[in-house]
């Protein structure tokens, strides 16, 4: 498994040099991470992270461009520092008419529950890859029941146009195949 670097001062040379393919690549690398740092740590959503994301990196940019950068090989923390403060400016403006926050760590997420945010990250994405594997009769007659989980057998059989006892028997062999599928994949 290959350790995420921390060292990405050579993102703070390319851009001064402009050398945009490899100040792309380097960008490609470390905007996931600061994604997931917010997604995790703060409990941003995808488009709110997304959104800080981008005005951290303007004005992080607008500093390496004025040569205000003094240690580039501290750049990574930089980046997390300035996009933890300026989601947390975000998330204000975007509650300046409701009930005012006062602190900080109202938007920091207990490190258990990060944890818990990974893992059911990775779950869901191994259970699409499981969903991926299923043939297309299976997959939409499974999804048929993530999108009404309340749904009865009867009132599936009705919409599906299959008996009871058939419609019974597909979901649990569906099912069986989604467990195992999941269970080797967990295991890897």
């Amino acid at each position: 498994m290959d350790t995420p670097r921390l060292d990405y001062s050579e993102l703070v040379f390319a851009l001064q040099e402009n050398k945009e393919g490899r100040a792309a690549e380097l960008l490609e690398e470390l905007l996931p991470r600061l994604k997931d740092y917010l997604k995790v740590t703060m409990n941003a959503t995808d488009r709110d992270a997304e959104e800080c994301i981008h005005q951290t990196f303007f004005k992080v940019y607008e500093q390496i461009m004025q040569d205000n950068i003094r240690k580039e090989k501290y750049i990574f923390s930089y980046l997390v520092r300035t996009c933890k403060h300026e989601y947390i400016r975000y998330m204000r403006r975007q509650h300046r008419f409701s009930a005012p926050i006062e602190d900080a760590s109202d938007y920091l997420v207990e490190p258990a529950d990060q944890v818990s945010s990974l893992l059911d990250e990775e779950r869901q994405q191994i259970l699409e890859e499981c969903l991926a594997e299923l043939d297309k009769k299976s997959r939409a007659f499974i999804e048929y029941f993530f999108s009404n989980p309340d749904a009865t057998t009867k009132a599936a059989s009705k919409h599906l146009k299959l008996s009871g006892a058939n419609v019974r028997t597909r979901k649990s062999r569906i099912i069986d195949r989604l467990h195992y599928c999941f269970k080797r994949k967990w295991e890897k």
